[in-house]
């Protein structure tokens, strides 16, 4: 599943590090943190793009016609890319601020309890919905349920002082403006693709 993510703050990485150190009891600690914007499944790229990538599209293809199944991931990465790239057009930079800790005690995906930086962003969650009505939503992580965040720490039988103290901790918000989103392949595990606004 590929997702389109806002570029962390270095400073973001400074706290979150910071904060590596003092969870207690999670399975995993994030060292790769991510705010994600958006996810896309291969099946999400559009059809029009996916079928010109099948050589099923075209001037000679009759509406509702059938594709030969999705799209390879590779091609799939193109489509989506050029695809957002209108869809983003006129989007202007927009700030974004972590502004807090506090957890996901029972996740809709994957292992609880997650720790994570809050993320306030009006302009963010516009562009999600946006992205949304073009593309669909992940149940129960998009959509009205969209929470922007970033991952510090989950799974586990972390000690609830720890988590308390975790999340009365105050801080300075960190505020940056986004220039722009960047396509993240989770098959290299690396950006694909930068989307300047």
């Amino acid at each position: 599943m590929f997702s389109l993510n806002v570029p962390i703050a270095p400073a973001v990485d400074r706290l979150a590090a910071d904060l590596q150190s003092k969870p207690s009891g999670f399975d995993r600690v994030r060292d790769r943190r991510t705010l994600v914007c958006k996810r896309f499944g291969v099946e999400d790229v559009p059809d029009r793009v996916a079928s010109d990538e099948r050589g099923g599209g075209g001037a000679d293809a009759s509406p509702g016609s059938p594709t030969r199944g999705p799209s390879p991931p590779n091609h799939a990465l193109d489509a989506l890319r050029d695809d957002l790239r209108p869809l983003l057009a006129g989007t202007d930079p927009f700030p974004v601020a972590v502004t807090g800790i506090d957890v996901f005690d029972a996740p809709a995906s994957g292992s609880g309890p997650v720790l994570y930086l809050t993320v306030e962003s009006d302009a963010l969650v516009r562009v999600h919905r946006r992205l949304c009505a073009a593309y669909g939503t992940v149940e129960g992580i998009e959509g009205d349920e969209y929470v922007p965040h970033v991952t510090v720490a989950r799974g586990g039988d972390p000690e609830s002082g720890v988590v308390a103290d975790l999340v009365a901790a105050e801080f300075d918000p960190i505020r940056w403006r986004v220039h722009a989103l960047d396509l993240y392949d989770p098959e290299f595990r690396e950006v694909a693709a930068s989307i300047d606004l």
